[in-house]
């Protein structure tokens, strides 16, 4: 039954979001990136929710069901611009589909193959909070460019929510050396997210993040 109510709150979560950042957006509280960031952010909460809910041998079943249908939501959203609160200019930037195809992901893998939820938690919050702040304080406070239109501030802000991140989850998990893992995830996610364009990073930075600390766990 638990897996049953975590759909439930999936979707009733992930439609709240986006409600809320409309609403915002269109009482002019929140500009276009600003809308962008909160459904950004507050998505990838979604993670927490499904290891509280998702539990037993068919929990990946359950799992991927809210993924596979916000792939074709926003992929739909994208074409048609249905939900503009989600969408960032111009055609080409398919970032809100590259997000759940990314849970999609790290939920096979982490729920189902490996059965530890919690790499797949770093990697899609570290893509949540750390680049959505980055991209909120890189905006309005960069000014030293370094590549792809991205900050020395920006970057420092996705590193240290980064670490915060993965300091937090290793810590509640009980992993072993937690300071040092949490300093290599840091620094590897920061890295990612510098090089790859807008939009790809929604695919590198959880995929990656997630890989570099299964490699860490296993070192």
């Amino acid at each position: 039954m638990n897996n049953v109510w975590g759909l439930i709150l999936s979707y009733i979560l992930i439609f709240a979001i986006i409600g809320i950042s409309t609403i915002l957006q269109n009482k002019k509280i929140l500009g276009d990136e600003g809308a962008r960031k909160f459904i950004h952010i507050g998505v990838s909460n979604w993670w927490i929710l499904a290891m509280i809910f998702f539990k037993g041998e068919n929990s990946v079943w359950f799992a991927i069901v809210p993924p596979i249908t916000f792939i074709v939501l926003n992929y739909l959203s994208h074409r048609l611009n249905l939900l503009k609160a989600m969408e960032r200019g111009g055609k080409g930037n398919l970032g809100t589909v590259y997000f759940p195809i990314s849970l999609l992901i790290l939920v096979i893998l982490t729920f189902g193959v490996l059965e530890q939820p919690f790499i797949g938690a770093v990697g899609i919050l570290v893509m949540g909070y750390g680049d959505g702040l980055a991209a909120v304080i890189g905006t309005k406070y960069g000014k030293h460019k370094i590549a792809f239109g991205k900050s020395v501030e920006g970057s420092l802000t996705m590193f240290l929510t980064s670490f915060a991140v993965a300091i937090t989850l290793l810590l509640i998990f009980r992993v072993p050396n937690p300071f040092l893992i949490a300093i290599g995830v840091a620094v590897i996610a920061s890295m990612i997210e510098l090089v790859t364009p807008k939009g790809l990073d929604n695919l590198s930075v959880p995929l990656i993040t997630s890989l570099a600390l299964h490699i860490l766990l296993l070192i």
